[in-house]
Parts: structure tokens; C-alpha cells; sequence
């Protein structure tokens, strides 16, 4: 009885009301770059403001604008010479082949314009806009001057003596919102602009910005945009003048600002107008009670405390930041990972598109690599928070990306390789570009659709629904048809492999150890790609009933690809032939792949390979670009080391890895480095990949007490466990279907049965006892 009442205490303790008070980013001074701002978004419309006291800017996206548009990327040369490209790498020359591919085997037109689209067809994901606040008043911005970013309620704010600002990005409505209280007798001027390519004027008692992008294409006109910026306002008086709004001591005004692109609506005007309208009509508390109520039915459904809670939040988020190296601080941890949930919330929603390289948030006309989607990780890493972090809905827009990609597919197919099927490589956008690159070093790799449908079968394990898996299967049969008619046989032993592709941006040295090369045959990535391909298309067949005769096909092909292979030094080998790297530490660990996201090499399963697996990753090291640090802490997750996913972890929290406002930097700023580092964390504390629930697979020690609430596993189960000295005490299991699950905790292994809708509690009593089920 007293042990029940000290653990019914400790738990009252862990769970109490501060648990979650903590989530939230703030600063005592205004961001000095755009990376120190605060970025709101409700999965279409973003917004960052700056909090400027005096010259305020809000940059402003929408995830739909992008210059360029459609183009034929197809071109002839590429399957005429593609014997003659296998031919030369089944005799070993990979670079002569390489250097043939550099004339032949590339898209038509300038590609992604080697990263600088914006004025060419590939186009590029850009700033919509920059909402600026001019502010004159007798407020003192020397004064307790905050800014800080509510993760609980998605709402920034800004503040000092005598002024305040609040700012959200409606989930309710569609619109965004600014809310001033400026000082006594003040003079606020609003106007908005971009770099380039629009025009400004009021109408109507409207701020109006209207454009159209570069197509890339001379003579044809990109997409449409506009935004449309209207005010509510007691006290004072409100002018339109020119291309400005003036507030002229006012006591409190309400921004609303409407934004539509003509990507999805071919009158972007009218659906502009009716959000905006809509909005105006609603009061202040309202329309922020009921974003909030929206935006909380998403986040709301995981909570998360790891150790000891210590008085961290009392420093500046970028403070905390620079202390954490030298000062352990498990809230940090638990703020990141929230931090990556609000960032997948804020940047995609079902309807949308998913979320680019810098998730919603641009700031430039030529952002970085085009802000595109990258089919080699970056656009995986996106989403591997959305299915455990609860977020299921949030995958909804990469598998309609996917499923919408198909036809652009079958023509690359067909046109490059002669082929079935679909496929896509590299570089994509939301026109469905799935042509190669236009440089094969890189742009070569053809297993970026197989590796988008691993997530259309990830959605279907952990949400069970065959209606949706009819509708997914034909695009996973489509990614399977491809290789099956487009692999090759090596000669040594006769496997299938992938042919002429690459390891993602990995160069080799050949035999002569001078020469090096990138184009190869087989990488252990594509193979373990294809045969993940294969495996889930078989099980999806057979969950279906379809297809006996192309599944018994599949199978046979499985037998025949090759197997993963150990290098005399112990290391898991990237390509068939134990080539040297010409860079040991390169940021990309692709043939790590069936480790994680995959789960073809396990611990428990396979432990030769998830030894060379630690090999390979010890020869990497523990740098690397930002997302390339939050892909490891994957990595010694599933390896069950948690120590040092941890110290992975602390290294993607250096300042050279994360930005003030814990943007991930490549650098520059990328996003999939939060998503990455989120799931890591996941990955530490719940497993499901291997048909086990695993509970604290990898607990770091400076995490030895702590709970978390709402997880997801496969099988359509929520996991909420609470845990002290490194020892699970209580677990509660849900399922709205019900099911036999496999459980693992304190190293013991147990089987729960739940039916439809029950939620069970278990609980550990000691190291020898049994768990109680409740």
C-alpha cells in the first residue's frame, strides 16, 4: 500500500499542472535575422513576424506559390543510350558510363537549373510576401520587452511597456490574424510588398497585392497570387491611402489577412475575398478561441516530460540553446519534440500540398535547392513524426502527392528506360517533375518513388483501413511494375539490380584508386528499396485478395535481388563492390536504409548486420549537416543505444546545426533536420516497426524518469507510459479497433488483448513481478 501511494504521488507529481506550461519559445530582444523568427502556420498560410518594435515585418508564404509549371523533361538520348550505359558498368567502368550519362541520360531542359529554378521551368517554392508595420507611439520598447511563441495555442506575441502585439494563423478560418494595442496617441502605417513581380493598391477599404509568377516559359504567365489585408478597429480612425493603411490612435485593431494562389482555385480572387470576409465578421475572441479549439484537436493528442524539470525556461530560448551543450536539459528535449509536432501541424494540412524543404516558410524569391521535394530522404524525413506523433491526417497530403505523381511517372518510365510502371527520381515539385536530374551524380537515383510508397504502406499499417489500401495499391503494383521490367542482371551471381543508378550523392574511387565515380549498379539502398517495394506490395495483395499471379512474380523476384553484404572490416557495404569512399564522414548514410526507416535489419533479427550497421556508423561519425545528425539519431534508436542517440541528439541542438528560433540548419535552414530529430526522440522512447510495441527501446540516462501520453503504434493503438529510474511503471494501451498486441517493457515480453474502443492499463510493480492488468 505504500509503495501505491509513494508511486500514486511521484505520478501526480510528473503529470502535474507545469507539465506542459513549458512549451513555448521566447526572447527578450527582436529577431536580428530570419531565422530568430517566430514562424506561425496552419498548414497553407504562414506568417513570421519579426517583433520589430518600431519597423515590424511579417514575411508572409503560402505553400502553394511557385514559379514555373508543367514541362516534357523527356528526352531521346536518354534510351538510346542506355545499353550502351549498362554495358559499360557490367564491365566495371562506371565512370565512362558517367561521363556518357553527363551528354545522355539527363531530363530535357535545364533540370532544377542546378538548384536556382526560379526562372526556369523546374520553378522554385518562394516568399508570398512582407507585411510591414510601421509603428509611432509613446510606448517604451526599452522596457520588458518579450516575444515568444505559444506552442499549447499556436499564437506568437510581442510585447513591451505601453504596446502589444499577438499574432496566429487561423486553423478555423484560413486567414491570417494580427491583433495590435499600440501605445497612446499613435500612428500605425501597414503596407505590403515582395522582391519582385506585383503590384499594390487599395480597393474597396482593402490593402490589395496582387502578381503573377514566372512560368519559365517565354510568353505563357505563371500562377496567380494575391493577398488582401482588411482591419477591425475601435477608437480612433482608419485611412486608405495610396498603397498604405494608416491607424490613427486607435485603441486596439485586428488585422485579417486573405491569401490564394490560382494552384488549386482557377478564380483565386473570389476564394480570396470569401475567407477574408467571412473573418471580418467574427469577433477578435472568437475567431482566436475557435483557431485555438482547432489547432489544440491536433496537438493536443501527445504530451511528452523527460527527467528532471529544472528552471531552464526562466533563460531566452536562443540562451538555452547556447547553455545546452554544457548543461543537460531533458525540457529542451521535450520542447524540440513538440516543437517538430507544431511545425508539421503549422506546415501541411489534408487538401494541401506536403510540406518542401523549408516546410511553409520562405523568405526569398531563389530559396535554397528551390525549396523543392527531395525524393533521396528529405521529403521521407517530412513525415516520419506524422504516424507516431498522432498526426495521422497530416500524411494525407504526401499520399496524394504520391498517387498524383503516376502519370508523369509512366512517362519517365517509359521515355528513359524503356519500361512499365512508373517511376521518379531525384528532384520533384508540385508540377510532378520525375525526370532524372541534370546531373547524374546525383540525379540519377530511380528509387524515390519506391521509397514514397513505403509511406503509403507505413499509413496503412498503423491506420488498418482496406478501403484505403485498394486505393494506394495500384500506385505501389505501378512502382513495382517499373523495376520489374527495367532491373538488370549483374554476371557474377546473377541478382537483379537497379541500373545506371547511384548511392545519394555518394562518391567512390575505382580500382585504380585516382578515379572517382558516382553511377553504379545495385546500391545497397535500391536494394533494400526494392525489395521493401516488393514485400509490402505482396502483403498488400494478399490483404486484398488480388493478384495471386503477380504476387507469386514478386517473390520470385525477391529471391533473386541482392543480399546485404559485410565488408572484410566489418562495415555494412553502400555498393555491390567494396568500393573506398572519397569522403568516410559524407553526410548521407543511404545503405543504412533497411536499419531505419526500413526494418529489414533488426537487433534482434538480424545482429551481424545491425553490428555492421554500428561499424558503418562509427566510420561516418557524429557530424554531418543538420538532418544528417537527426537521421542518426534514428539510426542508434534502433541500434537501442540510447546514450548516444542522445549525444546525437545535443549535436543537433549545436549552434551550427539549429538556428535561434530551433529551425534546423543544413545550413541553410532546412526542415526536415526538426522532423528527423523529432521522430528520433520517438524512436528512443516507443517502437513498433518489428510487430512489437517496444517501451523505451533506447532511453537516454538524462531522461530516467518522465511519462509520455498518446503515442501511436502500428495496428492502430495509442501508448501513453510513465517511467522512473529508467524502469516502466504504469502503461495504458487504446485501440478504436481493437486487436492482439505484442508488448515489450523492463525487458519482458507480454501479449494484450483489447477490444474495440477498451483502453487497458498495466503496471509494473518490481524487477522479479509480473505486470497487473487493470
Amino acid at each position: 500500500m505504500k509503495n501505491k501511494a509513494s508511486l500514486l504521488l511521484w505520478l501526480l507529481i510528473l503529470t502535474g499542472c507545469n507539465s506542459e506550461s513549458n512549451l513555448q519559445l521566447w526572447y527578450d530582444s527582436p529577431a536580428g535575422i530570419w531565422e530568430a523568427t517566430l514562424p506561425l502556420g496552419n498548414g497553407r498560410l504562414g506568417m513570421m513576424p519579426d517583433g520589430n518594435p518600431l519597423q515590424e515585418t511579417i514575411v508572409l508564404n503560402e505553400i502553394t506559390l511557385w514559379s514555373g509549371s508543367e514541362q516534357d523533361a523527356t528526352n531521346p538520348a536518354a534510351l538510346e543510350s542506355l545499353p550502351r550505359i549498362r554495358e559499360l558498368l557490367l564491365d566495371g567502368k562506371n565512370h565512362l558510363a558517367q561521363e556518357l550519362m553527363y551528354d545522355t541520360f539527363i531530363c530535357g531542359g535545364a533540370g532544377s537549373g542546378h538548384g536556382g529554378g526560379a526562372g526556369v521551368p523546374f520553378g522554385c517554392y518562394q516568399v508570398l510576401g512582407n507585411l510591414r508595420l510601421e509603428f509611432h507611439d509613446q510606448s517604451r520598447p526599452e522596457k520588458n520587452y518579450r516575444r515568444n511563441l505559444d506552442l499549447e495555442k499556436a499564437v506568437a506575441r510581442t510585447g513591451y511597456k505601453g504596446h502589444k502585439r499577438e499574432y496566429f494563423t487561423s486553423f478555423a478560418h484560413d486567414v491570417g490574424v494580427i491583433r495590435l494595442k499600440p501605445g497612446r496617441k499613435s500612428h500605425t502605417v501597414i503596407r505590403l510588398d515582395r522582391p519582385e513581380r506585383f503590384a499594390t493598391a487599395v480597393e474597396n477599404d482593402r490593402l490589395v497585392m496582387r502578381g503573377t509568377m514566372n512560368s519559365g516559359v517565354d510568353g505563357q504567365d505563371g500562377m496567380r497570387f494575391l493577398v488582401k489585408v482588411g482591419v477591425n478597429h475601435s477608437g480612433g480612425r482608419v485611412l486608405y491611402e495610396g498603397d498604405s493603411i494608416v491607424l490613427d490612435d486607435v485603441r486596439n485593431a485586428t488585422l485579417i489577412l486573405s491569401a490564394a494562389t490560382s494552384y488549386f482555385h482557377p478564380d483565386p480572387e473570389t476564394h480570396c475575398d470569401t475567407l477574408l470576409e467571412k473573418a471580418l465578421a467574427i469577433k477578435y475572441k472568437h475567431i482566436r478561441k475557435d483557431h485555438i479549439r482547432a489547432y489544440q484537436s491536433l496537438f493536443k493528442r501527445v504530451s511528452l516530460q523527460l527527467g528532471p524539470q529544472k528552471n531552464t525556461t526562466a533563460l531566452p530560448t536562443d540562451l538555452r540553446l547556447a547553455a545546452y551543450q554544457n548543461n543537460p536539459d531533458p525540457g529542451l528535449d521535450a520542447l524540440y519534440y513538440q516543437y517538430g509536432r507544431y511545425l508539421l501541424i503549422s506546415s501541411t494540412r489534408p487538401g494541401q500540398l506536403p510540406p518542401n524543404l523549408q516546410g511553409l516558410w520562405a523568405n526569398s524569391i531563389q530559396t535554397p535547392w528551390n525549396g523543392d521535394y527531395h525524393l533521396n530522404i528529405n521529403l521521407q524525413m517530412n513525415h516520419w513524426l506524422a504516424e507516431p506523433g498522432n498526426l495521422a491526417e497530416l500524411h494525407h497530403p504526401l499520399i496524394a502527392f504520391t498517387k498524383a505523381l503516376v502519370p508523369s511517372g509512366q512517362t519517365t518510365a517509359k521515355s528513359f528506360y524503356g519500361a512499365d510502371g512508373w517511376t521518379a527520381h531525384v528532384i520533384c515539385n508540385p508540377w510532378h517533375f520525375t525526370a532524372p536530374g541534370e546531373h547524374p551524380s546525383w540525379g540519377a537515383t530511380n528509387t524515390g518513388g519506391a521509397w514514397l510508397c513505403q509511406h503509403l504502406w507505413t499509413h496503412y499499417l498503423y491506420n488498418p483501413d482496406k478501403e484505403y489500401l485498394q486505393e494506394v495499391y495500384p500506385v505501389m503494383k505501378g512502382a513495382c511494375d517499373f523495376f520489374l521490367s527495367s532491373m538488370i542482371r549483374e554476371p557474377s551471381h546473377g541478382w537483379l539490380v537497379t541500373a545506371p543508378t547511384t548511392s545519394p550523392e555518394n562518391e567512390f574511387f575505382m580500382p585504380d584508386g585516382i578515379t572517382k565515380a558516382s553511377v553504379c549498379i545495385g546500391s545497397t539502398m535500391d536494394n533494400q528499396l526494392v525489395r521493401e517495394l516488393y514485400t509490402n506490395t505482396i502483403k498488400a495483395s494478399e490483404a486484398l485478395d488480388l493478384d495471386r499471379e503477380f504476387r507469386e512474380r514478386l517473390r520470385k523476384a525477391v529471391e533473386d535481388l541482392p543480399p546485404h553484404k559485410i565488408s572484410p572490416d566489418g562495415y555494412l557495404q553502400e555498393w555491390l563492390e567494396d568500393y573506398r569512399e572519397t569522403e568516410p564522414q559524407h553526410r548521407h548514410v543511404s545503405h543504412l536504409y533497411g536499419l531505419h526507416p526500413g526494418n529489414q535489419i533488426t537487433p534482434a533479427g538480424t545482429p551481424d548486420l545491425a553490428n555492421a550497421c554500428k561499424v558503418t556508423l562509427e566510420r561516418r561519425g557524429d557530424g554531418g549537416t543538420g538532418w544528417s545528425r537527426a537521421w542518426k539519431i534514428n539510426f542508434w534508436a534502433r541500434l537501442g543505444d540510447g546514450n548516444r542517440a542522445h549525444r546525437l541528439l545535443r549535436n543537433l541542438l549545436a549552434p551550427e546545426s539549429t538556428y535561434p528560433n530551433l529551425f534546423c540548419a543544413h545550413p541553410p535552414f532546412q526542415i526536415d533536420g526538426n522532423f528527423g530529430g523529432a521522430s528520433g526522440i520517438t524512436e528512443m522512447l516507443l517502437q513498433s516497426h518489428d510487430g512489437t510495441i517496444t517501451l523505451l527501446p533506447a532511453l537516454p540516462g538524462v531522461w530516467s524518469g518522465g511519462f509520455f501520453r498518446g503515442m501511436k503504434v502500428q495496428g492502430n493503438a495509442l501508448v501513453s507510459c510513465w517511467w522512473k529510474n529508467g524502469k516502466v511503471k504504469k502503461v495504458i494501451l487504446e485501440s478504436p479497433r481493437g486487436g492482439t498486441y505484442l508488448v515489450k517493457a523492463n525487458d519482458r515480453q507480454f501479449t494484450v488483448n483489447l477490444s474495440p474502443g477498451e483502453r487497458k492499463r498495466l503496471r509494473f510493480h518490481g524487477k522479479k513481478s509480473k505486470s497487473a492488468q487493470e
